[in-house]
């Protein structure tokens, strides 16, 4: 039975891998409508609209495209749309995103407080020198830039910094391998009010900082804010699968969470901290960050963990009391992995991941176990009202870190929330995008449920790991 068995998912698996090789290139763009819209009176055409081809994208042609739509300057939406041969590109997609809901114009933002971007890398000069282009651009009036070099091999990075950014840029070097202890490392360094953290494999949009930072000047008890993940190109099957099953999207709905008034949405709050953002776009207020002894160096990219250092950050902030706050015109634009062996790799690494941070918590904060315990049921039912939609063949945005299946009780939360902002969030999905064109493969949700099983031990293994070094897990 068991040969059968075996012998039906490698059978099932290499199925779903000659669809994945099956699926095309999609182009990515933005498109700004000027501070008017469906209802300004004007044609739903191209009149005022501007389409401009994504970062590192070529200029956009007919067939499939995922367009970013902008309003004034600021994300509102994104739609897919396909340009058909000898068609004017934007009026075709001008004529998809006058459709999207105009919504209320933004207030004015506080001028921010002084910021500082760390950027954790690792023999990725290139990628790097990208990402730092695009920090160098941002229109915020008061930051600094910190690039971590974590386990360095060679000197490329120290010579990029130094040779092409000599005093824009300061240069620290880490040399115990671990994102959360790069991040660390990096948290010590900065000077500013806020610390934000970014990735090497991201192109920040100009007014990415200002947009993340200015809710602190806003909010007091804010202790974290995170943003907007779009893709920088879907080349590969790898890349559109992703994002076909809602990439690192949150949605465009800003949203505030309250340790003071749970969402009643969120039976498992705080910890089903994959609906608050990622780790490629999120700030602290520094004092904050420091004062709950920053990211668990047992945890993140790196380590045995594999991952959970960003969601552990979330989660200690949030049990301090603090807000987090979600803000989607805090957009990166990121480059996702390329190859079906990428995506085997990210699934388990999320599933470890998630579990691991968990165990983090509850190691470190065993204070916290109650209330976790008595959240559970509720996440029980939560996870079965999910595998029901799901079974019934309901689409929504479930996030590529939750996109698995609802196994458990914190990953089915997780993935039926992660745009954040409930069931009308489907709409405002990439591109409408989950429509699951494109299913999630059946192999990936099996790695990452053997993730989930390994990540307490992986972490375990870590901490064990970090004495050998003279570092502790806090």
């Amino acid at each position: 039975m068991a040969g059968v068995r075996r012998a039906w998912q490698e059978t099932r698996t290499r199925q779903e891998i000659e669809g994945f090789l099956s699926i095309g290139p999609v182009q990515v763009a933005e498109l700004d409508l000027g501070p008017g819209g469906e209802g300004d009176g004007r044609a739903a055409g191209a009149e005022g609209a501007e389409l401009r081809p994504g970062p590192g994208s070529p200029p956009v042609t007919s067939g499939a495209v995922f367009v970013l739509v902008r309003r004034a300057g600021r994300p509102v939406g994104t739609v897919l749309g396909q340009v058909p041969e000898g068609a004017d590109p934007t009026e075709v997609l001008s004529g998809l995103a006058r459709k999207l809901p105009q919504g209320t114009p933004p207030a004015p933002l506080p001028r921010p407080p002084s910021a500082s971007v760390v950027v954790a890398t690792r023999e990725r000069a290139d990628q790097l020198a990208r990402a730092l282009d695009s920090l160098l651009a941002q229109d915020h009036p008061d930051f600094e830039i910190v690039v971590v070099d974590n386990a360095p091999v060679t000197g490329e990075t120290r010579e990029l910094v130094e040779r092409k950014y000599g005093e824009r840029v300061r240069y620290v070097c880490e040399p115990v391998p671990g994102l959360a202890i790069a991040h660390n490392r990096g948290l010590a360094a900065v000077r500013g009010e806020v610390v934000a953290f970014t990735d090497d494999d991201v192109v920040a949009d100009p007014r990415w900082l200002s947009e993340l930072t200015a809710p602190f000047a806003a909010d007091p008890r804010l202790g974290c804010a995170t943003g907007l993940i779009l893709p920088a190109r879907l080349r590969t099957p790898a890349q559109v699968l992703l994002e076909s099953n809602g990439g690192f999207a949150k949605g465009f709905a800003p949203r505030t969470y309250d340790p003071g008034h749970p969402p009643a949405d969120e039976p498992l709050f705080p910890f089903t901290a994959g609906r608050f953002g990622s780790g490629a776009n999120m700030a602290f207020r520094t004092a904050v960050l420091r004062a709950v002894g920053g990211f668990d160096p047992a945890t993140g990219a790196g380590t045995r963990a594999r991952g959970g250092d960003d969601l552990y950050g979330f989660v200690r902030v949030l049990a301090q009391g603090q807000r987090l706050r979600y803000t989607p015109h805090a957009l990166v634009w990121h480059h996702h992995r390329e190859t079906w062996r990428d995506l085997e790799t990210q699934a388990y690494g999320y599933g470890a991941g998630l579990t691991a941070y968990l165990t983090a918590i509850l190691v470190n904060r065993p204070a916290l176990l109650p209330a976790f315990l008595a959240r559970v049921p509720g996440g029980l039912a939560h996870a079965r009202g999910l595998t029901a939609v799901r079974a019934n063949g309901a689409t929504g945005t479930t996030g590529a870190a939750g996109a698995a299946d609802a196994a458990n009780t914190v990953g089915a939360a997780d993935a039926a929330g992660a745009t954040g902002e409930g069931a009308d969030a489907a709409a405002e999905g990439p591109g409408g995008h989950d429509s699951r064109t494109h299913p999630w493969p059946r192999r990936l949700s099996r790695l990452q449920r053997r993730g989930m099983l390994y990540g307490p031990v992986g972490y375990l293994r870590a901490r064990r790991a970090l004495r050998t070094v003279g570092l502790e897990a806090r």
